[in-house]
This record gives C-alpha cells, structure tokens and sequence, in this order.
C-alpha cells in the first residue's frame, strides 16, 4: 500500500506535536503533587481549629434602574464551587509556598533557560516556569551544535497564549543584546561565531547575534574567491571589523582571523627579499596591465611588459590563474610593500639570438604587429622587432598613414636602414626594394612634355598631383584657365579625378615639379584681341552682381567686367543674373587679360544719335520755309484780298511747323 508522502509527513509532525504536549503534561502534574502534599501538611496544622457556624445571611437587593446591577460585594467565583473555610493566614502562607516553587518572570524581558529537548523542527526550552517554551529550530541555524543541558537566552512574548502556551523567542533575545554583545566583540577583538545567510553584491550576509552583517569579498580569505556560493549555509569565524552605529551596519572579516599568521610568515619572506632572486609563486589575480603573484603571503606585480619579450595584447595569453611559476624579484620599495617582478627575465633576450651576419641593407622578413599613424612595427623574431616608418613606406610625398600600407598580422619583405644591437633597435624601409621614380625623372617626364595625372589634394595657390607612384606635382592656379577666374582650385576639378598636364618646370634635386593645365591649349587672348575691340557689342549673360558691378560671360567663354553704373537698364535698374543682354566694349588689356564692357552706354549713345538727328531735322524743315516766304514776298508787287487770305494761311502753316 503506498503512502502519500505529505501525509505521511504530517502524521509525524503530529505525533511529535502529541510527545510534547505529553511531556507538559507530565511536568504539570509533578508540580500538582507537589502542590497537593504543601496543602496536606497544612491542613493537619489546622485540623485542631473548630470550624465556626456559618449562618445564613439575608440580604436585601435593590434593583433601580438597570436590572443588571445589584449587590457588589457578592461572590460570584464561589457559586457551583465546594466551599471549604480555611483561615485567611493559613491561605496565604500556602499561596506563598506555591508562588516560591515557580520562577519569578515578567514578559517582554529576556531571560535564560535551560534545553530539554531538540528535534529537527523545534528546541523546548524550559525557563522555571509553569510550563516549558517552544522555539523554532531555525533561530539556532548559527548553532548547530546546540544540545539539550545548554543554555540559552530567550525573550518572553507571553507567558500564556489563548491555548495557555508560554510563547518565548530566541531570535529576539538576541536582537535585544546583540548591539551590546557586537560592541564589545569589537572593542575586544573578539572571535564570534556567524552563520552565512546570502550571497549579495559583493560578498556575503552573516547572521551575527541576529544580526545582518556584511562579509565584502576581500574578507574572506587571503587570496581572491572566485564563487561566493561555495559559502552559503555555512558557520564561520569571524571579527567584528566596523561597525555604523547611525546607519546599523556591521562589517566583519574572517580574512583577520589568519592575517595574523600570514603575518609572520611575510615578515619572513620579505626579510630574505633580494633583487635577481628567483621565487615560486601563484598567480592570483590577472589584470590588463599585469598579473598580481601571491609569493606566500606576500604579493608582487608583474607588468605586462615583463612577462614576455615579444609584445601581447593581455597576460593571459602567457599565464592562467591558480598557475604556479618562477619570477625574479626586479625590484622593490623601501618598505617592502610593493614588489617588482619578471617573468621574461628568466630566458635569455632574443636579441642575443639575432643573426649576427645581419647588416644594414640587407633584406628581412616580418610580421606586423603594431600599426601607428607615424608607422609600423615589423616583428623579425620574437622579442626583436624594427620600426617602419611611413615615410618609408613610399616614394611619395603627399602625406598619408601607416594605414594606408600595411595591416595587422600581415607579412613584409624590408630592407635595414639602421642597426643597433647595443641600444636594440632596428629601423626599416619597404620602399628602397623599389626603383627610385626621380632618379630617371628627366628621361620620363622632360619639360613640355603631356601627362595624365591624378589630383591628390587642394591648397589655396594650386593643386597637387601625382603622375605615378613617388611622382608628383604643383598645377598653380594660375596656370588652369586662359579665360576663367578661378578663385579656388576646387570651382575647377574635384580630388581623385584625372587632369591632363605639361611639364613645365623641373627641380629633380629637391624632387619638384612645376605643372600647368591651360598650357595644353593655344592662348585664346591672342584671338579675343581682334574679337573684342573697343566699342564693338557682344550678347552677354549676366553671372554674378555685386556691389561695385557684375561679371559677365561673353562669347567663347570669357569673363567680363561691367562697372555698377554700366549694368543699369532703360526701363530703370541694374542687371540680374542670367539675364541676357547686349554690352559694349570699352577697355581690353591682354596682358592683364581684363575686359571692361558697358550696356548703358549702348542705349544712351542711341538717345543722343536719335535726338541730335531730330534736332537737325527740325533745322532744316525752318530753312526751308524761311526761303519759301522769301520767293514769296519778291514774286508780288500788290497785294489782292485773295493774296491776303493765301499769305494768312501760310503764316498759320508756319507757325503750327514752329
């Protein structure tokens, strides 16, 4: 048959709750037997006393008002009870004698007991009272050792509940003399004992008198714990280390507990400390700038830089925590304190094992395993390593970085360039495994000779170019354009484009050349010369105004000139960009390349012509007339009414042409 293992479970636990109310029980009744033989021995002292007549008493009861009231002084326990008259001393005396076989106790104060009994639930704790306490077994989890005969110190919550059980506590008698008990385990060093609650951030929480205490990490032990959980649940030493009384904090230590023979056993070891002396120690903590070594008690440093001759990114890639190796003391302080050591001391330098028929200009092969802006380092062996700089990297001038050459970990053929086996160092260069390209720069690029180049890079005066790899050049601004103005070399190309050029000046020694781009073409200025004569027009489109005039462009291309007041319209207003319209020429200089144009003279020169023309018009038309009336005034010798009204008509005539 099986048995449901909770029910199971539940049946003992009553069982064991059945035991106990038995044992209370039993140790009530011995004190009832005691009780019992005090009171016979006091009733044979009274037996000789005659029992005295009682007579009945009537009493009058007056009720008023409420019903319920009535005679105070009557006896209301006594009702259904055998009477039996004892002398008021004698009573008093047995009440005393019971009192005394009972202890003294008044609830909520703390108080010792003594274990009766345990199990794995509840420790029974008897205190001298009428009855035995219970208190749960988890206020004692610090105790495990606890057995009955011990004693304890208990806080009384009631000496009787509803079902007349005394109801003690254990955890709050600690809580109660805890601050007291941590106090003076702190002023006197005092080992306590703790039970480990909790992992938290950092360490642990320790039940310390009732207490919460915290155990940082660092106190636990004398080398650095790795997994605080191997802890919890468990009973420890410790002392009490710091303690905030305003913020209830206590700090202990279990670390201070063994520091003391630590102690001695550094005092030791940094006493026989010497430098070049060679000790087996174990790695005890990694970091990214060094390994921490634990020597027996006493710690040293290992710098990254010391562990190996050839360069590493982090110690672990040479050394792995709990691992036991042998270091050489490098150096250490007056005190002692901070210690030194080495661990690529203890092989030989690799620079000792270089090839010693290597020279300057030989050729080499390395890795590379530092990149910079200013170079790179190339490793040849390990341990021994030369330094590329950028410009050595190519023939060309422009500047550029180390980045633009080489990548981490990747393999180079060099030449040595310098060597230096005492002070260790080593520089290289990749491009003299290369043709220089300037040596033969006169045979390749002579003057007047067309190229292809590629701008490189912009300045205010120019741009540079490059012809081939090592090769470059100077393009001015002044030498892009024939015709355009060109404020920046930026309006004329981008950078990474190709440009066509011709060389125009050399200077091999100082490795310059001089380039031009307008010179592939003839000079345009030898023909706008005939083109653009003075007073000539030409349709121009208006580019950009300012305030002292606009530039505008003319035919093939060119760029213009027009003075303020030489941009103003007929109808009233300067010109606009983009507006097309007729100028004239009025200043040409070649070797300046500077053209002067107008369009207001245009059209004020053609209201002069057209008002000088109708004023000579007018001129004539009156001469005319005036040799008219002359013929006129000689051809009549008389005059007849018919001539008068013919002569006051042509006076009309005249005067309306006038």
């Amino acid at each position: 048959m099986n048995v449901n293992p909770e029910i199971q479970a539940e049946q003992v636990e009553q069982a064991e709750q059945v035991e106990q109310q038995v044992e209370q029980v039993e140790q009530v009744e011995q004190q009832v037997e005691q009780a019992e033989q005090q009171v016979e021995q006091a009733e044979q002292q009274v037996e000789h006393v005659e029992e005295p007549e009682v007579k009945p008493v009537k009493t009058a009861v007056k009720i008023k008002g409420d019903s319920t009231t009535g005679n105070v002084d009557f006896d209301w326990e006594s009702v259904g009870k055998k009477k039996v008259n004892v002398d008021a001393e004698v009573a008093k005396s047995l009440e005393e004698a019971y009192e005394k076989t009972l202890s003294q106790i008044g609830e909520q104060e703390v108080i010792e007991g003594t274990v009766v009994a345990k199990n794995n639930r509840e420790v029974v704790v008897n205190i001298g009272f009428k009855s035995d306490g219970v208190v749960p077994v988890s206020e004692f989890r610090y105790n495990p050792e606890l057995k009955p005969g011990d004693t304890v110190e208990v806080y009384v919550e009631s000496k009787e509940d509803s079902q007349g059980q005394l109801l003690l506590s254990h955890k709050k008698a600690r809580i109660l003399k805890s601050w007291e008990r941590v106090n003076q385990a702190h002023e006197a060093q005092e080992i306590v004992t703790g039970y480990v609650k909790s992992r938290t951030k950092g360490g642990l929480i320790v039940d310390v008198f009732g207490l919460e205490a915290f155990l940082p990490g660092s106190q636990i032990d004398v080398k650095p714990i790795r997994d605080y959980d191997m802890y919890v649940d468990k009973t420890m030493e410790f002392k009490v280390v710091k303690i905030n009384h305003e913020y209830k904090n206590v700090v202990v230590s279990h670390k201070a507990l063994i520091e003391d023979e630590i102690e001695a056993q550094k005092s030791e070891i940094i006493a026989k400390l010497e430098k070049g002396q060679v000790l087996e120690g174990v790695v005890k903590n990694i970091t990214s700038y060094g390994v921490f070594i634990d020597l027996g008690g006493v710690d040293g440093l290992i710098h990254i830089t010391d562990l190996s001759w050839g360069r590493i990114t982090h110690p672990e890639e040479i050394v792995k925590l709990d691992d036991k190796i042998n270091v050489v003391i490098l150096d250490f302080d007056e005190g002692k304190k901070r210690i030194a050591l080495g661990l690529k001391q203890l092989t030989p330098h690799p620079w000792d094992s270089l090839d010693a028929n290597l020279n300057v200009n030989d050729k080499i092969t390395g890795k590379v395993v530092v990149i910079a802006d200013y170079g790179a380092f190339i490793e040849v062996i390990p341990g021994v390593e030369g330094l590329i700089h950028v410009s050595e990297m190519s023939w060309s001038q422009h500047l550029r970085t180390a980045q633009d050459f080489l990548k981490i970990g990747q393999d180079v053929e060099a030449m040595i360039l310098t060597l230096d086996r005492e002070e260790r160092k080593m520089s290289l260069g990749i491009k003299q495994l290369i043709p220089d390209p300037w040596a033969a720069i006169s045979d390749k690029y002579p003057v007047n000779s067309k190229h292809s180049a590629t701008v490189r890079n912009f300045t205010n005066f120019g741009i540079f170019v490059e012809l081939e790899e090592g090769v470059d050049g100077l393009i001015h601004i002044s030498d892009l354009s024939w015709s355009k103005k060109i404020k920046h070399p930026a309006e004329f190309t981008k950078i990474g484009e190709k440009i066509d050029v011709i060389v125009l000046e050399m200077d091999a020694e100082n490795r310059r050349l001089s380039l031009g781009h307008k010179q592939l073409e003839e000079n345009p200025w030898d023909v706008f010369e005939t083109v653009f004569t003075i007073d000539s027009i030409h349709k121009g489109t208006v580019l950009t105004v300012s305030d002292k005039g606009g530039v505008v462009v003319l035919p093939y291309g060119v760029e213009a000139f027009a003075p303020m007041r030489h941009i103003q319209k007929e109808q009233g207003g300067a010109a606009k960009p983009d507006e097309v319209l007729d100028f004239k020429v009025i200043e040409f200089n070649k070797d300046s390349k500077k053209i002067i144009i107008s369009h207001t003279n245009i059209f004020k020169e053609e209201q002069a012509n057209e008002k000088a023309k109708a004023e000579g018009e007018a001129k004539s038309e009156a001469e005319e007339q005036k040799k008219v009336m002359k013929k006129l005034n000689e051809g009549v010798e008389k005059s007849t009414l018919g001539d008068i009204e013919a002569l006051a008509n042509l006076k009309d005539t005249m005067e309306e042409s006038e």
